[in-house]
């Protein structure tokens, strides 16, 4: 893990605002402890916000998730955080893990944080994948979000909070934000803390209005995401989860990319000493590449 992330890391990275009457845009880094990128993306970008002192409509602010397991380089401590937010959990108001503790944490943030005349609400959920991946959106077909999806130039699946119930983005949407979720390519890669910062800046401009002309490090900072790393905008959905129990034995077959074409009959992992194989023409998604995580692969089709 890089220098800047071993140290103490704060719940809010940053907040700026020009004092320009507009939206809230809420953006969240490091759910889970093994994936840092987001966080020092947005590290990256408040320094050059504070720098530059760009006018803006509203305010932006970044936030820290798993801050312990973030430290220690771990996906999560006690369970992960990105199952934690379901509608059971946060009306208990009583956190049984340290997991639940750092979601009530990031609650009473965000509540605090939308104090004040707003015109909307809006969110983005940086994460990274365990295996080699294009960038790509995550988003949840309810409010606008599809449509505030589109406006962001990569892959967009739709259904995985319609699948897995408990991740924050399916939290934010129930309470009635606009956002998704977005993947920025494999947890150790250098192109994931561009595509992070790259996806940033766009949400600056098509949430806040920033002109992003004058911001320093522009066109760099987003031309490397746009015109570099992201593929271009296609759709898809999922077709299937293979969902793993804590006692499984699981091994994905080795190689296997985000995207990456899969056919009828494929071998495509072991579980239990038994063999796992595709029953479609379609595409991997997410395969297992990491020792914690109950998903062990899902499969999507282009729509």
């Amino acid at each position: 893990m890089s220098e800047e992330l071993k140290k103490d890391i704060p719940r809010i990275i940053g907040k700026y605002s020009s004092g320009k009457k507009g939206p809230l845009l809420f953006v969240t880094g490091g759910i889970h402890g093994n994936e840092p990128s987001g966080v020092k993306a947005l590290m990256t970008v408040f320094e050059e916000l504070d720098k530059t002192k760009p006018e803006i409509d509203g305010t932006i602010v970044g936030v820290s998730g798993n801050k312990k397991a973030l430290n220690e380089n771990k996906r999560y401590i006690d369970e992960d955080l990105n199952r934690t937010w379901t509608e059971e959990n946060v009306k208990k108001n009583q956190p049984d893990s340290h997991e639940e503790r750092e979601m009530f944490e990031i609650i009473e943030v965000l509540k605090e944080q939308s104090k004040g005349d707003f015109t909307k609400r809006y969110f983005l959920d940086c994460h990274t994948t365990s295996s080699a991946s294009l960038p790509y959106v995550s988003v949840q077909e309810v409010n606008d979000n599809d449509q505030w999806a589109h406006k962001f130039p990569t892959y967009i699946i739709r259904g995985f909070s319609d699948i897995i119930t408990g991740d924050i983005d399916h939290y934010l949407s129930r309470i009635g934000m606009t956002g998704f979720v977005f993947e920025a390519g494999q947890h150790t890669d250098k192109t994931s803390q561009e595509n992070h910062e790259g996806v940033i800046w766009l949400a600056l401009k098509e949430a806040c209005s920033l002109d992003l002309s004058k911001i320093v490090t522009y066109p760099e900072c987003v031309d490397r995401f746009v015109k570099k790393n992201a593929p271009e905008q296609k759709t898809f959905e999922i077709l299937y989860r293979h969902g793993l129990e804590d006692s499984d034995i699981f091994e994905m077959e080795p190689g296997y990319e985000n995207f990456q074409k899969i056919e009828k009959g494929e071998l495509l992992a072991k579980q239990n000493g038994n063999k796992v194989k595709s029953e479609w023409d379609a595409y991997i998604f997410m395969p297992l590449y990491q020792a914690q995580g109950n998903d062990g692969f899902f499969v999507v089709k282009e729509v």
